[in-house]
């Protein structure tokens, strides 16, 4: 008696069990979180250090050093840079991932204040932040007025427009960008301060020491007790210009004397745009574990809120929304999946041909989809692109086993048996085979979820929900489908079949004699077939190697960033011209919805950066894919600017800036590391595979330094303190202190107008006070002179380094362009350099072998596994020796990189799951195979018949399985790369493969298999030494 015999005779079992199914998984898509990717941390620690006024070399000896020394003893660090500029120390560290992104920041918060008596006196605290898997933020809303200035903007979404987004559960952090928030500025006039004799350090002394916000405490009656307040400290410019600098002469000198003072912003170094108007952004961060629709849906819904509430003259609209790529890419997914539905269910119905047995299978795949819910539910997974993409995949598999059974249940009816005992016989003979092949297949996707880096972060969830589905198929197949069989299906008697029907049953019986003829003569020539197999095999090394590789296929997101750096000297307003530039190339294009600029910062003014902002994906013919090229060809006809198009990582944690960065190391100093670093970007240039170059080493810039005659400065009674607080608190933006305005405090920063600090040589004509209290001009004791410098210096892993960013031309992969790198480093860099990689490019080189190891791996579990069932060790090897012919089938594509395929991340998983889509076919005909020679076949005779009864079968699961998966290939819209990739290898390599394996396999039986025969004999022996 087999196991599903007993479903056979109780129905209603067979139907409850179904229904549990059913009903636990309609529950269990209620309560899926749904997500873009499975939940990955990919944390950052950004560690920023402001020291205003001093040099790189100053920033990266007495900051950066010190402080990544520490850090680098913290726990889960991937890698560390760090870049030194003019005032600014910026360290940042990429954890592992997955590291635990509080655990690591209480860490490296500890080693950063294990060094803070280290630093300068002068320089502020460092700020600590972290943020998990987002290259840019999730949401940006711009806000532009013609009327109202920034600053004001400002403080009003200070004010009322952040809380209330910070208020929503999942939002992470909402930023300010192109902000000026409200400080006092008091612009000294250095000719002024020198007709009163009053210095700019004088003036920062005044302002600390009157306004000053004291806590007065209270008076402590015996009965009465009261609060006390002082007004020591200013709140308002009146306040300000009145407030006094020193008594002379009977007259009292005010700081409205010397200075223009007014209700100014905090800095003037930065800028962002809305579609050409100025404004001011906030951009929303979401959680990594939150939901990024439910998130945005909750910010839409405040939205029109608060753009009703907006004083006159301000405007707002969202300029980028992520959430609208996420929600496309699954509503694209989910129509591949019905499409995949429906696609399948015409193949069931061509190839059986009765509404009846097609009922069968019909109902068996929405109930094993449905039922894999349930198992995400159990396992803590979420509805996102990869276990959507793996429920279109499961289509082609969950029908399988429904398949087999009714046509083998069908075939015991034609040949003359009730249904219910060709059910019995049918699904008896089934059951071995289907345990087999589900085991094979958790076989196949359980090494994908032991992985490790991004592939096992990422894909675990798409391979135990497709090991889920086969083994939800499975119960369903040894359940529900053999119980409906003996219900359901007629004999060919009973169940008259239409002309089309009968064309299509004789085309496949005449497909069947052809084969049994093909398969016969093929037999004859085993040796051929055999050197045919070596071929094949050996030829996947070299299709492997030639094919263009990448991290994951480049998806439309939407947006188009380019990234403009001018000149190194180049000021605010220049590089806005540059922006402006990019802005008009971008509005010409009519996909375009709509532009932002967001130009300088505090400490890189020659930088910025110009989104272009794609109208949905319905709305438009081409693609960004498609555009890029031909932005880059118009970018690089600015003059003046280097500036790279490119687009967002299409994978999470991807890391930011251009896709390609290649870091060279060395503990040279920077000047010879930048001559080694100029003779590898000119050979890199000659490889003509690269649209844009540029290195973060840079020694263009112009600085004046300030020698200082210490001799001079002696004999002026004056110290070198002296000297540097003339640059201090005229120059550096450095602020005093704050004031009270509004109910919100402010800071007050005193410096010298900028029409006095045009160039260098105006800063001769400041005044010193000497110890006399005579005025003298800095000419007297100092003079000037011009070097040119590193724009920034820069460290990978604390050493000295240089990256590398490159955008590669269309049709250039990421796999090809770092290893054009790698082959001229080894070529031009002297002993003492060595090569390492950034972002994405580091994830790429990180998850280079790992799915290698994991193929064979899988070859490995699946081996063992067949190994037990079959007990056999010979079995397994003849049904494996379709993997490499289905691998070829699909390497063939991939290596002449047919529409967009390359071999990446999503291709390569496609290959494992190959693995188990083609051993099933082995499976059937070696298995049954087997049993035909048990009853007394001899072996060439079992596997020509079993090969021939299992042909329809095999071609009506491979049919179901390559035709499910063309609306994958034929994908358009969000996301379309990576299903088109995924789909393309599955396609091909079962379609191959199947091919291959109809008379491979026979024809490594003939040589490989044991003689089952035998086995039969000695079952008899044994069995006759038990009896009496």
């Amino acid at each position: 008696m087999q196991f599903t015999d007993i479903f056979i005779k109780r129905p209603v079992l067979a139907t409850v069990i179904s229904l549990l199914l059913l009903v636990l998984g309609l529950r269990s898509i209620n309560l899926l979180p749904i997500m873009q990717y499975p939940f990955t941390e990919k944390a950052i620690v950004t560690i920023s250090t402001v020291y205003t006024g001093a040099d790189p070399a100053v920033i990266a000896g007495f900051i950066t050093t010190p402080i990544e020394n520490s850090v680098a003893q913290a726990n889960g660090i991937d890698y560390m840079t760090s870049t030194s500029t003019s005032g600014l120390s910026t360290i940042t560290v990429n954890l592992l991932l997955n590291y635990d992104p509080l655990k690591a920041l209480s860490d490296i918060t500890t080693k950063v204040n294990a060094v803070l008596n280290q630093l300068p006196k002068n320089s502020q605290q460092p700020v600590i932040t972290v943020s998990v898997g987002q290259t840019i933020q999730s949401m940006y809303i711009g806000f532009y007025s013609e009327d109202l200035p920034i600053n004001k903007i400002t403080d009003y979404i200070i004010r009322v427009v952040q809380p209330k987004l910070q208020a929503i559960n999942g939002v992470q952090n909402a930023q300010i960008l192109g902000n000026q928030t409200f400080a006092l500025r008091a612009w000294l006039d250095p000719v002024k301060l020198a007709g009163y004799g009053i210095s700019a350090a004088e003036v920062g002394a005044a302002l600390a020491n009157n306004d000053f916000i004291s806590a007065a405490g209270r008076t402590d009656g015996q009965m009465f007790i009261q609060n006390l307040t002082t007004s020591t400290n200013l709140t308002n410019v009146e306040q300000f210009k009145k407030m006094v600098l020193r008594a002379q002469n009977g007259a009292i000198i005010r700081l409205g004397d010397v200075a223009d003072v007014s209700l100014g912003a905090q800095n003037y170094n930065s800028t962002v745009s809305f579609d050409g108007r100025t404004a001011v952004y906030i951009g929303i961060t979401v959680a990594p574990s939150a939901n990024l629709l439910t998130v945005i849906d909750d910010i839409k819904k405040i939205y029109p809120s608060i753009r009703a509430q907006l004083p006159k003259g301000l405007n707002s609209n969202i300029t980028y929304d992520a959430s609208l790529f996420v929600q496309s890419s699954i509503n694209e997914v989910i129509i591949s999946l019905m499409e995949a539905f429906f696609i399948v269910t015409i193949v069931i119905f061509l190839f059986l041909g009765s509404i009846r047995s097609v009922i069968i299978p019909l109902i068996a795949i929405p109930l094993s989809i449905i039922g894999t819910f349930f198992v995400m539910l159990v396992l803590g997974y979420s509805i996102n692109l990869l276990t959507l993409l793996a429920l279109v995949l499961a289509i082609g598999l969950v029908v399988d086993d429904a398949i087999i059974v009714v046509e083998n249940v069908q075939r015991h009816i034609e040949e003359g048996q009730t249904k219910f005992k060709a059910a019995i016989q049918g699904a008896g003979e089934l059951a071995s085979p289907i345990v087999a092949i589900t085991v094979v297949l958790i076989a196949v996707y359980a090494p994908i979820g032991f992985m490790g880096g991004l592939t096992g972060a990422l894909f675990t969830e798409f391979a135990f929900t497709l090991a889920g589905s086969v083994t939800v198929s499975a119960i369903v197949a040894l359940t529900l489908s053999p119980m409906m069989c003996s219900k359901f299906l007629k004999s060919e008697n009973e169940a008259a079949k239409g002309r089309f029907m009968t064309t299509v049953d004789n085309w496949l019986k005449k497909l069947e004699e052809g084969y049994k003829k093909s398969l016969a003569n093929a037999l004859n020539y085993l040796a051929v077939i055999v050197v045919f197999a070596v071929i094949i095999l050996l030829s996947n090394y070299f299709l492997f190697i030639t094919s263009n590789s990448e991290l994951a296929p480049q998806e439309d997101q939407g947006i188009i960033i380019a990234q403009v750096t001018g000149p190194a000297n180049a000021s605010l307003a220049q590089t806005k011209l540059y922006s402006k530039q990019v802005n008009e190339i971008f509005k010409k294009y009519p996909e375009t919805d709509h532009v932002f600029e967001v130009n300088g910062n505090n400490n890189s003014l020659n930088q910025a950066i110009v989104g272009m902002v794609f109208k949905p994906w319905d709305q438009r013919r081409r693609t960004s894919n498609e555009i890029q090229p031909l932005v880059q060809e118009q970018l690089d006809q600015i003059a003046g600017a280097k500036i790279a198009a490119f687009q967002l990582p299409s994978l999470p944690g991807g890391g930011s800036g251009l896709p390609i960065q290649f870091v060279i190391t060395t503990t040279e100093p920077f000047e010879k590391l930048n001559i080694v670093l100029q003779n590898f970007l000119a050979k890199s240039q000659k490889a003509g595979i690269f649209a844009y170059i540029d290195p973060d080493l840079k020694i263009d810039k112009l600085q004046t330094k300030i020698l200082i005659d210490r001799d001079k400065v002696s004999e002026f009674g004056l110290t070198m303190q002296d000297i540097g607080n003339i640059f201090d608190s005229g120059l550096s933006e450095g602020y005093i202190n704050y004031f009270d305005f509004a109910g919100r405090s402010y800071q007050v920063i005193p410096q010298v107008k900028r029409s006095t600090r045009l160039n260098p040589d105006q800063l001769l004509n400041y005044y010193l006070k000497t110890s006399q209290g005579a005025s003298i001009p800095l000419s007297t004791v100092a003079s000037l002179k011009r070097e040119i410098v590193p724009e920034s210096l820069t460290h990978f892993q604390q050493l000295n380094s240089a990256t590398i960013s490159a955008v590669a031309f269309p049709g250039v992969s990421m796999g090809e362009a770092l290893a054009t790198f790698a082959k001229i480093a080894k070529e031009v860099l002297p002993q003492g350099y060595n090569i390492d990689y950034a972002s994405q490019s580091r994830q790429f080189i990180q998850e280079g072998s790992s799915l290698v190891v994991t193929f064979f791996f899988a070859l490995l579990i699946i081996f063992l596994s067949l190994a037990a069932l079959f007990e056999s060790f010979r079995d397994p090897l003849i049904v494996l020796i379709s993997v490499p012919m289905s691998i070829c089938g699909a390497m063939i594509f991939i290596s002449l990189g047919v529409g967009s395929a390359t071999l990446n991340i999503y291709s390569e998983v496609g290959l494992v799951t190959l693995i188990g889509l083609i051993s099933k076919h082995g499976i059937l005909i070696v298995e049954f195979a087997n049993e035909l020679q048990i009853s007394g076949k001899k072996k060439r005779e079992a596997i020509q018949m079993a090969a021939s009864i299992r042909l329809r079968p095999i071609l009506m699961t491979t049919a179901a399985m390559v035709l499910g998966v063309i609306p994958l290939i034929i994908a358009s819209g969000a996301g379309a790369e990576s299903r088109y990739n995924i789909g393309l290898v599955i396609a091909t390599g079962i379609s191959i493969g199947t091919l291959f394996t109809l008379f491979v396999v026979p024809a490594m039986y003939m040589l490989l298999a044991e003689d089952h025969t035998k086995r039969k004999i000695m079952g008899k022996l044994e069995d006759e030494e038990i009896l009496p």
